[in-house]
């Protein structure tokens, strides 16, 4: 994929993540390990790896708000969403 490619993947979780956010049924503190990466779509001098390792790490928390339980598709997905997260990471 490429960086802009995943620029606009980021962008379109990022606008997902505050329709989840504005809902009172959501835990408020189910995004923050998303801002405390501190890599925002807009921030187009961050580099591919950190906007990959952001979208893995948004995907997680986005699957965890959806999910009934891990055992669920979107718990699956959340776990799989983990495992690439750290992967990601460890290639910044």
């Amino acid at each position: 994929m490429h960086k802009d490619e995943l620029l606009e993947l980021h962008e379109e979780l990022v606008i997902i993540m505050e329709y989840f956010a504005d809902r009172e049924e959501v835990d408020a503190e189910l995004f923050e390990p998303y801002r405390q990466l501190d890599v925002d779509p807009s921030h187009v001098h961050k580099s591919k790896s950190e906007h990959k390792h952001a979208v893995f790490v948004l995907g997680n928390a986005l699957a965890k708000g959806m999910s009934e339980d891990e055992f669920s598709s979107a718990g699956r997905i959340g776990k799989r969403m983990k495992e690439l997260a750290d992967d990601a990471e460890s290639k910044i």
